[in-house]
């Protein structure tokens, strides 16, 4: 098995919005407003209208849940659903709530991804799964997605 460079994902933020404490934890929800992505064999832009459905447990970790739509360079529409978690020491994580540049060494942000379409030059991404390191900013996500070959 090896990694592949898939593409580096660029996905904007609106502010979180806060639902409260649930029986699973404190349930957030962050839309995604627009981004982008480049890599070698998949590349363009990130459309409005997902979301991350987020669980923030007791100790701080967060386990993510998104979902959202991206339009390739060549016009092909493609669904792509992450999950992970983020983690880190406690003041760490609460320097990344405040917004503050944290160097993403300092915590643990990884993410699984798959993807669906039905776009023939694009069909191999259904069967692909891809593995992903995360960078958290004030108002967006980073990270790099490599295929698992």
């Amino acid at each position: 098995m090896n990694l592949e460079p898939l593409a580096t994902f660029h996905v904007e933020l609106d502010p979180i919005l806060d639902l409260g404490d649930s029986p699973w934890g404190r349930r957030r929800v962050i839309n995604i407003v627009g981004g982008s992505f480049e890599g070698p064999r998949l590349s363009g832009d990130i459309l409005p209208g997902g979301a991350d459905w987020q669980v923030v447990h007791p100790d701080g970790m967060a386990s993510i849940d998104t979902r959202y739509t991206l339009r390739t360079h060549d016009g092909a529409h493609l669904y792509i659903s992450t999950s992970g978690v983020r983690h880190g020491p406690r003041e760490v994580l609460d320097r990344l709530a405040r917004g503050e540049t944290v160097d993403p060494a300092e915590y643990y942000f990884r993410l699984f991804c798959r993807f669906e379409t039905g776009d023939d030059r694009y069909l191999w991404l259904n069967r692909t799964l891809a593995v992903a390191s995360g960078i958290r900013t004030a108002d967006a996500v980073r990270y790099d997605a490599y295929t698992l070959t």
